[in-house]
């Protein structure tokens, strides 16, 4: 059987007609058209498949109205906006898996460690292996991952962070990993003394090695 390319480029060059795009586009409808018993049913599918996207963004854009509402009455959820990346959802996804217990969290490691995005290292002898924590808050890292992607657009001390970590030949999940590790210590200093997130504060350290 003969592949439908190849078939195409054998009808268009039978013709005598001059090519053009009108030409191209009339031989490949040709080619792709289906019984109209099977066109119909395409049809009826792909009707049904949009009415169900249609309700789910309704339904969405419902729940984001109600996160809102109850997660600007938490004391914290003016810090938590005020992290890069975060809007409403995903702070409130954050908020909701660290808790609001201020004692909860010893330090920033403690924080760092339950959120999944501090590396494991492991050292024997003169060897030392980093490795990604695999039992951890799969809810929590993927919200931080999304955050940090969104941050690198955002802010330019998140930028040169991970730019400086892809620098050092770090994979891109990985440099996020690295970069959503240094956010969740942003945000427990930032609930630690109740400010909000300030972009040179935040990065002043790096700034200042960088120079």
């Amino acid at each position: 059987m003969m592949p439908p390319a190849a078939g195409i480029a054998s009808h268009m060059c039978s013709e005598r007609e001059p090519f053009s795009a009108t030409k191209v586009r009339q031989t490949i409808r040709s080619f792709t058209r289906q019984p109209s018993t099977t066109e119909g049913a395409y049809a009826a599918v792909f009707v049904g498949q949009v009415g169900i996207i249609t309700a789910l963004n309704e339904q969405i854009t419902q729940l984001q109205v109600v996160v809102a509402e109850h997660f600007g009455r938490y004391p914290a959820a003016d810090i938590y906006l005020s992290q890069l990346g975060f809007g409403e959802v995903l702070a409130a996804r954050a908020l909701g898996e660290f808790g609001d217990d201020k004692k909860r969290f010893h330090d920033a490691r403690a924080r760092k460690n339950y959120s999944g995005q501090s590396p494991i290292t492991r050292a024997s002898g003169k060897k030392t292996i980093v490795l990604t924590r695999y039992a951890t808050n799969r809810r929590l890292g993927a919200a931080l991952h999304q955050q940090a992607f969104s941050a690198i657009s955002a802010s330019p001390g998140a930028r040169a962070y991970y730019d400086a970590a892809r620098a050092r030949k770090i994979g891109h999940h990985a440099a996020l990993r690295q970069l959503a590790n240094r956010l969740v210590g942003i945000l427990h200093g930032c609930l630690k003394t109740g400010t909000k997130y300030d972009e040179n504060t935040a990065w002043q350290h790096h700034t200042a090695a960088a120079a």
